[in-house]
């Protein structure tokens, strides 16, 4: 899987009908290979779309009307993703700059207050956030980047007031309460997270796997393209949660007698959940050596030695993910091992993010 930055380079937002990315369909060896491939790909009509803070975009929306612009983001993810910007507390209808909010305990409840004006905005947010989340399910997104902290976006550890004591940090923002209510699949996660390599690489193989399952539930799908998507998926899942993909495969291998809606809401919910699972140098070590087994019979030996002391080193803790991968990735075109090179964990996202080199 190849999927390439758009050319040249400017950040754009999907707030209108005519934005697009280009998604490139994988190079290939032939027409049928060509057409297998795209079964479980994105296609130039398909942007990847993700929801976002916009104080993250350097949008001056902030209380103190600043911002919180992350280049990584707009620089980098801005490459591959088109950014649909939110912010909850300007959409609501509040000023900027305005006085600071934050959650209280009050009477068993938490309460969105803005305290130097004694305005308790509680049921003006959950109102707006029920109907903006709504809208959202229009843009199709693929993920969504959250602001950390915020009273409105924070996803966890958000500070909640009391009456006497130090504020407890158990809170979720009211928006982003909303959002995960309405999108318990979608790859949800804060930005100040994505500072820890595991959880960015986690987070964004969950954006470019959730986009592609999308994008086979929009076609008038089989059992069969099913089939196909798991298989093209087992190894990611492997280095995920071997648990989940034993499971997946037998609702997969049952396809046929269940409901299709039945099925596609199982099948996604335990998908994205096995994703969201951290995949750790112990998985991706059994995943490397599975994967090893495909060359005994065409590598020589001390090819092989060599790609399983680069294994070794890399569950040691020596060298990142990516020193095998790249043997591995050579030895599959090489070699032409078909079922290999069809696999999405070898490339689950752009190799130009880099995102296994630190992990």
């Amino acid at each position: 899987m190849r999927i390439l930055p758009r050319r040249p380079h400017r950040l754009r937002f999907a707030e209108g009908p005519d934005w697009r990315r280009i998604v490139p369909v994988p190079s290939s060896r032939d027409a049928q290979t060509t057409a297998d491939s795209m079964e479980n790909e994105p296609t130039a009509d398909e942007p990847i779309r993700i929801g976002i803070s916009a104080c993250l975009l350097g949008r001056k929306v902030r209380f103190d009307g600043g911002h919180k612009h992350d280049r990584y983001l707009t620089g980098t993810l801005g490459q591959y993703f088109d950014w649909v910007p939110v912010c909850p507390e300007v959409e609501v209808g509040l000023r900027v700059p305005r006085p600071t909010l934050r959650l209280e305990w009050h009477d068993g409840d938490v309460r969105l207050v803005m305290t130097k004006e004694a305005r308790d905005l509680t049921r003006a947010m959950r109102s707006y956030a029920e109907s903006r989340t709504a809208a959202l399910a229009e843009k199709d997104l693929s993920g969504y980047l959250l602001k950390k902290d915020s009273p409105s976006c924070g996803m966890e550890r958000v500070r909640v007031y009391k009456e006497k004591g130090p504020p407890n940090r158990n809170g979720r923002g009211l928006y982003a309460e909303a959002l995960l209510a309405r999108f318990p699949h979608l790859p949800v996660e804060e930005e100040g997270r994505l500072h820890d390599p595991k959880l960015r690489e986690n987070w964004i193989t969950r954006v470019f796997a959730y986009h592609r399952l999308r994008g086979l539930w929009m076609r008038r799908w089989t059992p069969g393209d099913l089939v196909r998507f798991h298989t093209a998926h087992k190894y990611l899942l492997l280095a995920h949660s071997p648990k989940d993909y034993r499971e997946l495969g037998r609702m997969v291998a049952a396809a046929k007698r269940i409901d299709r809606r039945e099925l596609r809401a199982g099948y996604e919910s335990q998908f994205m959940a096995a994703l969201s699972k951290t995949a750790t140098r112990a998985k991706n070590t059994n995943v490397l050596q599975h994967v090893l087994g495909f060359f005994k019979k065409d590598l020589d030996a001390a090819s092989r030695q060599e790609l399983l002391g680069h294994i070794q080193d890399y569950r040691g803790g020596l060298v990142p993910l990516v020193v095998p991968l790249v043997l591995v990735a050579h030895y599959v075109r090489l070699l032409d091992v078909e079922y290999l090179r069809d696999q999405v964990y070898l490339q689950p996202h752009p190799k130009e993010l880099a995102l296994r080199n630190h992990v």
